[in-house]
């Protein structure tokens, strides 16, 4: 508690941020001038969609069992690990682009071409992409699968509304982007 008191002034038992700490946040926590920005429903629909694929997957998978059987048919030794190297890769491609845009303040805003961004344009939502399939892949729910399908596309559709956003921000250089980098399958540079 003796930190947390000299960490800024005490009034009334509430801790009040020092200036230089609510500076920090509200770089942190709001807009901040290096990013483009998303889509205003693009948070919300990604929590529902994940909400709804775990629920239905584990509902079926582990309890129901209604649409699961695709689990005779394909063999636990090739989809085991298949799932379990998708979600390696989609924890990889979630951790890095979201250390790249996040833990660092670009001072002049540019198009990002560093790390996963050097493969895919939308690493993140790829990760989401990867996180479903690969739980899908350990357990082949086929109504969890109709999910996945359903957040794909709007996956898909948020890359899209993004990629306007940056094309109307960086003009040339994130049409130069889009042509040395797919959206989400890596392209094979011929030099």
């Amino acid at each position: 508690m003796a930190s947390l008191l000299e960490s800024g002034n005490h009034m009334d038992n509430q801790i009040i941020p020092s200036l230089d700490q609510k500076k920090f946040r509200d770089k942190w926590f709001h807009q901040r001038d290096d990013l483009t920005g998303e889509h205003r429903w693009g948070d919300a629909g990604q929590i529902i969609c994940a909400l709804l694929f775990f629920g239905v997957w584990i509902t079926d998978s582990f309890f129901l069992m209604y649409t699961t059987q695709l689990n005779e048919v394909v063999s636990p030794l090739v989809r085991k690990p298949i799932g379990f190297l998708l979600l390696c890769v989609a924890s990889y491609f979630a951790w890095s682009g979201l250390m790249i845009v996040f833990g660092e303040v670009r001072e002049k805003p540019s198009v990002i071409r560093k790390g996963v961004f050097g493969l895919v344009r939308h690493p993140i939502y790829l990760s989401e992409v990867f996180l479903y399939l690969g739980l899908f892949m350990l357990n082949m729910s086929l109504t969890a699968g109709v999910v996945w399908i359903g957040a794909s596309v709007f996956l898909y559709y948020l890359s899209r509304y993004e990629e306007r956003l940056l094309l109307d921000r960086f003009g040339k250089d994130y049409e130069s982007y889009m042509r040395d980098v797919g959206m989400w399958i890596p392209r094979i540079r011929r030099k």
